[in-house]
């Protein structure tokens, strides 16, 4: 069994001419311990609520988990596996969700699986602790990870594993191949951990010195983590690239095809005489799970049936939730709250507008689950009914500490396990240490909503280190991550429900920490802040454009007031997420941007991103250097965000 992983890996990458082939042949003893063994799941229904989670961290070893989802019987045919790397095939170079069925997340960016899974084990203790009834536990799986040397060289795994001890995931299981080799060669020479004692550290257990081509050693040690009462860590010594009599052992195997005279001789060496990605039956059929897997879903369907007849509520509620499904009461809920936002017309600070849509909706949504890298009391993501997650109890807002890049991915693995809404929040100058699990939920269409507060130098006295310059500008270049950044009360409830509401991706909310004035607007204006952009103040003859976002939104439209006062009309538009505006169609774009209107834009960031709405000719009212330390009304007179040299700037494009 583990000898058709090796050469399915060996063949698909000498095929493809790219690729990792050692380790896959490395792990190949473990993956049959796991698979054949311990892991529970059914190959026809890959989305099997009640299925244990697989993650390759290491996921550059993507040839392991093709040759395990084809073996099983997924549908992953022999022609998909010889596809390998090919363009649009559903074996792509580095596993990826809703690509290749039975995929749990895309990985790759080494560390970020393992947290992912921390992500996992945590939405299934919850849920478990929140559905499950005495003989009835309708959420019960484990979570296993394989992780190599780089993904514990990655400090994200230091954030996310020193979490997971302190809430004692008992369910999170992770095998570790210690081969002592990466791309470099012997990771001696740079990496010398003494990884048990590192993760008994955190609070896990830890099973060292396991013999990783063992199928026994690794399953026992398997069978006695699912025993544990805290998140284990299995340590497999293996030698990467099993099985090749010239390369096993060193860093020629690790990322690159193992040429036609070592696969030959690889297969004299384990004896397998097979032609290339040829099975024989009889290896088919011990690694066949479909049976097991269907008899596994069939009793926890039954099982499902006698919780839904005995708590009828919950179980609907359980469903809707797994499904991703809104409650019935959100627009109703959503509704209502703008309008009493616009009956009060609050000046307050965006990111206390935030926290005011967070409690109203919060009442509809028990999927909500919020948090903060240890912002809590500045980030405003907490709510008055809100019980912080721990080891012992539980709750729907975690307190992430000071890990905003395990913060980040932790709440993808949440999205990706289902069941929870996650929100989570940092400064937004700290979505720099959060920026690749970011990018990773735009890649995967992840329901993560990511929560920044103070927003510019806005923040005032602490400075450029915190004060954010580039960063709004730079999270749109993320290709289907929208963004929003609303100027008052009414568009911070709209974001929200946009976030809330997208089932197709990300969104960053980023919110400021200075006060910001009501807006009056229309009905019809309202229903176009969904829109990304709209029409705030127009103006009979208007001669120009002013578009702004935020803050910013309160100067542009003295800018206006002042203006008028001369007898030059111009329009506002407000603009809180360009993404989502720029997905509009044309005809409503044109109208909102009327053609022939020299603009000028004015943000509290980088101008360069904004010419492509200005175009050469506009102007950008913004900041191109970093902050200062000082009062935030000080801050902005002195970078040029006044009403004087808005109106000067609008003269010169008039000009």
């Amino acid at each position: 069994m583990a000898n058709a992983i090796r050469a399915l890996a060996m063949d698909a990458v000498q095929k493809a001419n790219s690729g990792h082939p050692g380790m896959p042949m490395g792990m190949a003893d473990i993956a049959v311990a796991l698979w054949a063994g311990h892991y529970r799941h059914n190959p026809a229904n890959p989305k099997w609520a009640n299925r244990d989670r697989f993650v390759l961290s290491n996921g550059h070893g993507s040839m392991l988990q093709y040759a395990l989802l084809h073996l099983t019987g997924y549908d992953l045919s022999m022609e998909d596996l010889k596809q390998f790397r090919q363009l649009h095939s559903k074996t792509p170079g580095h596993p990826e969700v809703d690509v290749t069925p039975g995929v749990e997340t895309t990985t790759g960016p080494l560390g970020q699986g393992l947290t992912n899974a921390v992500g996992m084990a945590l939405a299934e203790k919850l849920l478990a602790t929140e559905f499950n009834k005495p003989g009835l536990a309708v959420v019960d799986h484990h979570t296993y990870a394989f992780v190599g040397d780089g993904c514990l060289m990655e400090g994200i795994s230091h954030e996310a594993c020193s979490l997971a001890g302190a809430l004692r995931l008992s369910k999170l299981i992770v095998l570790y191949d210690d081969n002592g080799i990466s791309i470099d060669g012997k990771v001696e020479g740079w990496f010398r951990d003494d990884t048990p004692k590192r993760f008994e550290a955190y609070g896990w257990n830890v099973i060292p010195a396991v013999d990783g081509h063992s199928v026994e050693a690794v399953s026992a040690a398997i069978a006695k983590a699912k025993a544990a009462d805290k998140p284990t860590l299995i340590c497999c010594k293996s030698i990467i690239g099993k099985g090749s009599p010239n390369l096993a052992g060193t860093d020629k195997v690790h990322g690159a095809a193992l040429g036609d005279a070592e696969i030959a001789a690889v297969r004299e060496a384990v004896n397998w005489p097979h032609e290339p990605f040829h099975v024989p039956a009889d290896v088919y059929a011990a690694w066949d799970a479909k049976p097991a897997g269907a008899k596994l879903e069939s009793a926890w369907n039954d099982l499902f049936a006698a919780y839904a007849k005995q708590y009828p509520e919950l179980s609907a509620e359980l469903q809707r939730r797994i499904a991703g499904r809104l409650p019935d009461g959100f627009a109703k809920t959503v509704q209502d709250y703008i309008a009493a936002c616009v009956d009060k017309k609050e000046t307050i600070a965006t990111r206390k507008a935030s926290q005011n849509a967070i409690q109203a909706y919060a009442q509809v949504l028990p999927e909500f689950l919020g948090g903060s890298a240890d912002l809590t009391a500045s980030n405003l993501t907490n709510w008055k009914e809100s019980v912080a997650v721990r080891a012992e109890q539980w709750g729907n807002h975690i307190n992430y500490g000071v890990r905003e890049f395990g913060m980040s991915a932790i709440m993808n693995g949440i999205a990706l396990h289902g069941g929870y809404l996650p929100f989570g929040a940092t400064f937004l100058t700290f979505s720099d240490y959060s920026r690749n699990a970011l990018r990773m939920a735009a890649l995967m269409k992840l329901r993560s909503i990511f929560v920044f507060t103070h927003d510019s130098i806005g923040l005032g006295e602490d400075g450029p280190t915190h004060q954010s310059v580039e960063h709004v500008s730079s999270l749109r270049l993320i290709p289907h991550l929208d963004n929003w950044r609303p100027c008052d009360t009414v568009e911070s409830a709209v974001a929200w429900q946009q976030a809330i509401e997208r089932k197709d991706g990300p969104s960053t909310l980023i919110f400021s920490r200075q006060n910001l004035p009501f807006q009056p607007r229309s009905a019809a204006q309202i229903a176009d802040i969904r829109r990304g952009g709209y029409i705030l103040r127009d103006a009979p003859g208007a001669k120009a454009i002013l578009i702004a976002t935020g803050s910013e939104i309160e100067l542009a439209t003295k800018a206006a007031d002042a203006l008028a006062a001369e007898g030059i009309a111009v329009r506002v538009v407000s603009m809180p997420s360009t993404d989502v505006f720029d997905r509009q169609d044309a005809a409503y774009k044109a109208g909102v941007l009327q053609h022939g209107l020299p603009r000028v834009a004015i943000e509290a960031g980088v101008t360069s991103f904004w010419y492509k709405y200005v175009g050469l000719e506009g102007a950008v009212v913004g900041i191109d250097t970093f902050g200062e330390s000082a009062p935030a009304g000080e801050l902005f007179k002195h970078f040029g965000f006044t009403t004087d040299n808005v109106v000067t700037k609008v003269k010169l494009v008039l000009a």
